[in-house]
C-alpha cells in the first residue's frame, strides 16, 4: 500500500526555518514528506519544489502590486502571483498530494486550490493581521492578510498557532478553533547545569531587527558593569540580515574589556544549544510594538531551557507565563533599561543556580517532543479519513 503523501508548504526557507523543520522531522517517517519553499531541500524528504528566489516578490514590480493592494484586488494580487502559479503548476505536475500542512496564512489559500486528497492543514506562526505596526503596513497589507484569514481558514480541515493568546484572537476574529504548538526546540537529554561563578555570563541569540530594541539589553548590562565592574559578561549571536543595525550594536557594545558585552559570530542552528550551554542565563527582552510582539514566545526562550540556562525575560504575557509557571527565571517590570537593570543587580550566582535547575527539570516537558502532539494528531486525522475531500 501507497503511503499517504504529505506536503509541507512554507514560504520561507525551510532548511533554515526551525519551525518547518520541526514538521518535516516529525512526519517523515509515517508520511512521504515533499516540501516546497524556497531554498534547498532539507533532510529526510522524498521530493522538493524549490521556489526560484526571483519569486519572492509577488510581482516583478512593486507598483502593480500596490495599486492592488489600494484597490483590495486581494485575490487577483495573489492567485495571479508568479509565485502562486509556479507552486500550483509544479505540484500539480507531480499528481497532487494527499495532505498539505500550509504555513502561515498566505499559504493556505494556494494549499486549497491544490485540492489534496484529504485537506489542509494550517499551521499559522503569528497572528496575520498584527504583524506590521507601520501606517502604510496596515494600510495596504493588514486586509490583505484579513483577505486570506477570511476566505481560507474557515475552509481548512485543522489550525494551529504558536501560542494561547494568538489561539483565542485568531477565534474571535475568523471563528477558527486552533490548537497550541510553540516554537519549542529539541529534547538536549544529555545536557546539565553547569555552576555559576563571577562574572555571571548571558546570552541572546536572535535575528538583529530594530523592532526588537536589543540595544535595550545592551545598555543595561553596560550599566550594571559601570556600578560593578566585572560583574556580568554578556553575548550576542545575532542571525545575518541588517547588517548596519549590527554595527551599530557592536559600537554601542564598546570595548568588551570595559562593557563586558560582545557581538559574537553566529553559529548554525544544530549549534546553538551546545554553544549556549556554556552561559549562566538566556535574556530576551522585546517591547510591545505590535501585536505579535505582545505575544511572543519564541524559539530561543526554548533553546535558553535546552540549554539549562536561567531566563530573564520582559512581561511579554506568555513567556512571563511559561517563566513563572516552572519557576525557571526572572521576568521585568517592564521594558525599558532601567526595568532589566534592576532584574540583572538581583542576579547571584547561588539564584541563577536554582532557575537552572529548574530548567533542567522542564526541559523533557518543554521539548518540541512533547509540545508536537496537536501537529501529529490534525494530520493523523486526515490520514485516517480515507476518503477524497471536495
Amino acid at each position: 500500500m501507497a503511503r499517504t503523501t504529505l506536503l509541507v508548504l512554507s514560504f520561507s526557507d525551510i532548511a533554515r526555518d526551525p519551525r518547518v523543520l520541526r514538521q518535516v522531522h516529525l512526519f517523515r517517517d509515517d508520511y512521504d514528506v515533499v516540501t516546497c519553499g524556497f531554498g534547498p531541500a532539507p533532510p529526510g524528504v522524498v521530493d522538493h519544489i524549490e521556489i526560484p528566489d526571483e519569486l519572492r516578490s509577488w510581482r516583478p514590480s512593486y507598483k502593480p502590486v500596490a495599486l492592488m493592494l489600494e484597490a483590495h484586488r486581494h485575490r487577483r494580487l495573489y492567485f495571479g502571483s508568479p509565485r502562486i502559479r509556479f507552486v500550483r503548476a509544479e505540484v500539480e505536475r507531480r499528481g497532487g498530494v494527499d495532505i498539505v500542512v500550509a504555513n502561515d496564512v498566505l499559504a493556505v489559500p494556494v494549499a486549497l486550490e491544490l485540492r489534496p486528497r484529504r485537506g489542509v492543514h494550517a499551521d499559522l506562526h503569528e497572528y496575520a493581521p498584527g504583524q506590521g505596526s507601520t501606517r502604510t503596513w496596515r494600510r495596504r497589507l493588514r486586509p490583505f492578510a484579513v483577505w486570506a484569514c477570511r476566505t481560507a481558514l474557515p475552509r481548512v480541515a485543522s489550525v494551529t498557532t504558536v501560542n494561547r493568546g494568538i489561539a483565542e484572537e485568531y477565534g474571535k476574529n475568523f471563528g477558527v478553533t486552533a490548537d497550541v504548538v510553540p516554537n519549542a526546540a529539541p529534547y538536549w537529554p544529555d545536557l546539565h547545569p553547569t555552576p555559576t561563578a563571577d562574572p555571571i555570563r548571558l546570552v541572546h541569540a536572535g535575528a538583529a531587527t530594530r523592532g526588537r530594541r536589543l540595544e535595550v539589553m545592551i545598555d543595561a548590562v553596560t550599566q550594571v558593569n559601570t556600578r560593578t565592574p566585572g560583574r556580568l559578561a554578556f553575548d550576542l549571536y545575532l542571525v545575518p540580515g541588517d547588517e548596519r543595525y549590527i554595527r551599530e550594536l557592536a559600537a554601542r557594545a564598546g570595548d568588551e574589556a570595559v562593557t563586558g558585552v560582545a557581538v559574537r559570530e553566529p553559529v548554525g542552528f544544530t549549534e546553538l544549544v551546545p554553544t549556549m550551554h556554556s552561559y549562566d542565563v538566556g535574556m530576551h527582552v522585546l517591547p510591545p510594538v505590535s501585536f505579535n510582539n505582545y505575544w511572543a514566545l519564541p524559539n530561543k526562550v526554548f533553546e535558553f531551557v535546552q540549554a539549562r540556562l536561567m531566563l530573564v525575560v520582559s512581561p511579554s504575557p506568555a513567556m512571563a507565563s511559561l517563566v513563572r509557571e516552572h519557576g525557571v527565571g526572572a521576568v521585568t517590570d517592564g521594558y525599558g533599561t532601567d526595568d532589566l537593570v534592576h532584574a540583572l543587580e538581583e542576579l547571584t550566582p547561588t539564584a541563577v543556580d536554582v532557575h537552572k535547575a529548574a530548567s533542567h527539570a522542564a526541559a523533557d516537558a518543554l521539548s518540541a517532543e512533547r509540545l508536537s502532539a496537536p501537529w501529529a494528531a490534525a494530520v493523523s486525522a486526515l490520514a485516517s479519513a480515507g476518503t477524497a475531500r471536495p
